[in-house]
């Protein structure tokens, strides 16, 4: 039977599951004062990107309302690589400092892939530094990608066990196509990842029970490609004259799919109420040390 979402009841709210994470997380934050540690996130920002800054700022709220303390550390355009490394060293070394987030993009000038191998493992919120990647990779989910891991979350939340489903990951990217496909693998799913290379998407998107896209393409995965029931997780951001818009066709595809995320108000949320639960993790991580 087609699943119609009038009563909206197939709609996930990511901004209702990050308040009950956030609050978890405030809890935890508070309980490490008591102990006298005091979890800290860094932000590096190189440039004066405005979306850059607006994620940074976004990010810089969240810490205030949870209990986090946070600092700002923006670097001209014109800064080096050397430079931005010396600083990374710097925080690493800072024992006040629990969590180290530079944001990307950074300057062209720049690898990105360098910077995110400086940061100190455990300082990294993010989940991005090889160390952590190679940890998720034999299932040992620690400090893992922010987005992939809100998504799992979703699923719990929504009572949806990935073991023996069909999932189709659209993007291959470092920070959500892969390590989404390795959440998916730990949790005993049948997982396929798809790209700009596959040669028929639809072909592959229409045999998926859990669909995730995260390629920052305006509906790309329409009706058509979504198989009934299926759990589709929208991961993708696309804004123009008209608003903000998903990788996927909400409107249509609600129609027929058990649970879906809206954009905005489902995963980016999530990404961020993750963030502040590692920051939070990286100062316990530190203290056992």
């Amino acid at each position: 039977m087609s699943n119609t979402n009038d009563s909206k009841s197939n709609i996930i709210d990511g901004r209702a599951l990050a308040k009950k994470i956030d609050e978890r997380t405030a809890k935890k934050a508070e309980k490490l004062k008591s102990e006298g540690v005091f979890p800290k996130l860094v932000t590096v920002l190189v440039g004066d990107d405005p979306a850059s800054k607006m994620y940074v700022n976004m990010k810089h709220k969240a810490c205030e309302r949870i209990g986090i303390f946070s600092e700002d550390k923006i670097l001209p355009e014109s800064t080096t690589e050397d430079e931005l490394i010396q600083l990374i060293r710097e925080l690493n070394s800072d024992k006040e400092v629990s969590g180290i987030l530079v944001q990307l993009p950074v300057p062209k000038h720049i690898s990105s892939q360098k910077i995110m191998n400086e940061i100190a493992p455990e300082k990294d919120p993010d989940g991005f530094h090889p160390v952590n990647m190679g940890k998720l990779m034999i299932g040992d989910e620690g400090l893992v990608p922010c987005t992939p891991k809100g998504v799992i979350y979703m699923l719990d939340e929504y009572g949806i066990n990935p073991e023996g489903k069909k999932a189709v990951v659209v993007g291959h990217s470092n920070i959500v196509g892969k390590p989404m496909t390795a959440m998916l693998l730990n949790r005993n799913a049948t997982v396929e990842t798809c790209h700009i290379f596959t040669k028929d998407l639809k072909a592959e998107t229409i045999t998926a029970d859990i669909l995730i896209v995260g390629v920052g393409v305006k509906h790309l995965i329409t009706k058509d490609m979504v198989k009934e029931d299926a759990v589709v997780i929208d991961i993708g951001i696309n804004k123009d004259e008209t608003g903000t818009h998903g990788d996927v066709d909400f409107e249509n595809v609600s129609k027929i799919a058990k649970l879906i995320t809206p954009v905005p108000g489902g995963v980016g949320p999530m990404t961020i109420a993750v963030l502040m639960e590692h920051v939070v993790l990286c100062a316990e991580m530190q203290m056992q040390k």
